[in-house]
């Protein structure tokens, strides 16, 4: 058992040495940042259209992208590069990597869109219902996100763009079944496809928390994310464990 301090400090190096690494990638620049500002952009022009009613589907979506793009880069890239062994031959755990790989989406993600809702409060005059519910829904969307995005570079691939083409491939649908484009009180009886995805609580609980107007209790948002978080890091702990039973 590895001393919870030593534990600490290995997942905030491995997160720092992330930062420092994966941030500038042209990749998270442009699905992290670019692509859903570019989106939102697009369904907007031409249409008269309340943009303070759509800001918060706009802040879920920066978020769910920002959060869950250094992920995708990180594990297949150091596989590249053969500098994954070197970090787990280190007093790092398995787990610290994990986290750390985590810690570095879910901050990038929390960041940014901290940025964006300040913008668009100080040009929109946007209402606060709700601070700290903001302050949760930023948090517990960064890590769900970032969790997502480290599950989805952990099958054994060692070219970074693979990842990024499968990646875009589960996080794009999920955008338009979310009640990002189409608000949840209007989906009538196809609001089940709705609820399927985790997206769609976040965006949720961003519409509680800016505009009062969530569809679902506050409680049971935060704790779909909260389940959200355990089952992606549950799961790609054990698909990297799998792959380093068998030596790939």
């Amino acid at each position: 058992m590895m001393d919870p301090r030593l534990f600490v400090r290995s997942v905030l190096l491995v997160a720092e040495k992330n930062m420092r690494i994966y941030y500038y990638k042209g990749a998270v620049v442009i699905f992290g940042l670019l692509f859903p500002f570019l989106m939102f952009l697009t369904f907007f022009i031409g249409r008269n259209l309340d943009l303070v009613l759509f800001f918060p589907a706009f802040l879920g979506m920066m978020l769910f992208f920002s959060s869950s793009s250094t992920g995708p880069l990180i594990t297949p890239w150091e596989k590249r590069e053969k500098t994954y062994e070197r970090l787990l031959s280190l007093p790092v755990t398995l787990e610290s990597i994990i986290l750390g790989d985590i810690l570095a989406g879910a901050l990038f993600g929390i960041v940014i869109t901290t940025i964006v809702w300040s913008a668009g409060t100080l040009l929109l005059h946007l209402p606060l219902a709700h601070p700290l519910l903001l302050a949760v829904a930023l948090v517990l969307g960064g890590f769900a996100f970032a969790a997502l995005g480290t599950l989805l570079s952990s099958p054994a691939m060692s070219n970074p763009s693979n990842v990024m083409m499968v990646s875009n491939l589960i996080r794009l649908p999920l955008i338009f079944v979310s009640g990002i484009f189409i608000p949840l009180t209007q989906l009538g009886s196809w609001r089940w496809t709705n609820e399927l995805s985790p997206l769609t609580y976040l965006v949720d609980l961003f519409n509680g928390a800016i505009t009062n107007t969530g569809v679902y209790p506050a409680v049971v948002d935060i704790f779909v994310l909260g389940v959200v978080i355990v089952a992606f890091v549950g799961a790609a702990k054990l698909i990297q464990q799998y792959n380093l039973s068998k030596g790939i």
